[in-house]
């Protein structure tokens, strides 16, 4: 071809050619751990397996296609992703987290790095002031999600990003909720991108996964040294289930994107909801940012608040399209209630400061009939 393929055509082919041996057009699993040397030290490409497989090397190039990256390194989860990356850094190290994400991101860097010497301070990024006081001599990250979890919040991550180069830091955003069908973090000017696989990009419910993203070839060196050596790397299996959904990602992130539009401009102004967050609201605080960033569309997760707690808990009770569990990204859709499930290892007096409140319900939209799922939402709102 005359230009660069389409995000489609790449999420089907980047990385997965027809099998050589037997003309197979779906790539086969190499479950092998070892590989046959020629001679001493003479591998064709693979020698162990924890230190590259066939099937995640494929798996990779689809993923550094698609995120626009030179380089990937999967993981077997995205907490795994994020573990191994933190390796990069040392004691003493400073980290600007954003405020508003997901709880076990908090929990990692709150009640396991700490314990190593790195600190952190959580700030609200989406004000690029309070990002530059948050900046101290020994800052060398700042950690963004956007769009936030579950608040929804949008992040400059090109405002941001210009701002931390300057100080000498280098910026990670946690793509997991955009995804590059919609947002690409690396053509904005971040450093990293890290994902949860588990989430859109299986997006059956059925593989855990991580993977972080850069054109930084220094820094992809130092990532799959600390892969290697760490050694949280994903099956033969769950990178081929990976390279499967990667196939539908674009098709399911549209029908998502378009589904939960609909859901939130139906259910804002509610009687029973006391605020719908979702950057495809025009009322929405970052609804121009999120129409510069992302691609035309603004995801399938979107939060309700009721007036409290009990109303949240009577309506997850009284769902049935919706599934009551964590997680999110897949082709059904989800319902919980972070403050006592995804973030509850976030304290409260934390939840309550950045406005988490405890009847806050996120809903990850599925694939199902949109009319089914309003249907199923008024149901329980009606309770």
């Amino acid at each position: 071809m005359s230009r660069r393929p389409g995000f489609a055509t790449r999420a089907v082919h980047a990385g997965q050619s027809a099998d050589a041996q037997t003309g197979a057009v779906v790539a086969p699993i190499h479950l092998a751990t070892t590989f046959a040397q020629d001679g001493v030290g003479g591998h064709r490409g693979f020698e162990y397996s924890r230190t590259d497989n066939p099937t995640r090397r494929q798996l990779e190039e689809c993923l550094a296609s698609l995120e626009g990256a030179e380089h990937c390194a999967a993981f077997a989860s995205g907490m795994a992703a994020t573990a191994t990356f933190m390796l990069l850094f040392s004691p003493g190290d400073h980290v600007i987290l954003m405020e508003d994400g997901y709880g076990g991101t908090y929990r990692y860097f709150d009640q396991v790095l700490r314990r190593f010497g790195v600190t952190f301070a959580a700030v609200d990024a989406t004000d690029l002031a309070r990002v530059e006081r948050a900046f101290t001599s020994s800052t060398r990250l700042v950690w963004l999600e956007t769009p936030t979890n579950p608040l929804l919040r949008v992040v400059d991550i090109a405002a941001v990003s210009a701002l931390s180069h300057g100080r000498g830091a280098t910026v990670c955003v946690d793509n997991t909720f955009a995804t590059p069908v919609l947002q690409r973090p690396l053509e904005l000017g971040a450093d990293v991108v890290m994902h949860s696989a588990t989430k859109y990009l299986g997006g059956h419910s059925d593989v855990v996964g991580g993977a972080m993203l850069t054109s930084d070839a220094d820094m992809a060196e130092r990532l799959r040294f600390h892969q290697n050596a760490a050694g949280a790397v994903p099956s033969p299996f769950d990178c081929w289930l990976l390279l499967r959904g990667l196939k539908t990602l674009q098709l399911r992130v549209q029908r998502q994107s378009d589904s939960a539009l609909a859901i939130a401009q139906r259910f804002e102004g509610h009687p029973a909801v006391v605020r719908v967050h979702y950057p495809g609201l025009p009322h929405h605080p970052g609804h121009e940012l999120a129409r510069r960033q992302m691609c035309g569309r603004f995801g399938g997760v979107l939060s309700i608040e009721l007036r409290d707690i009990g109303s949240a808990r009577r309506a997850l009770g009284r769902l049935r399209v919706f599934t009551l569990a964590e997680s999110l990204g897949a082709v059904e859709s989800l319902a919980e209630l972070p403050a006592l499930m995804t973030h509850g290892s976030i304290p409260q007096e934390e939840r309550e400061r950045i406005g988490l409140s405890d009847s806050l319900i996120r809903l990850s939209v599925g694939v199902e009939d949109v009319d089914d799922l309003i249907e199923d939402l008024e149901h329980a709102l009606s309770g």
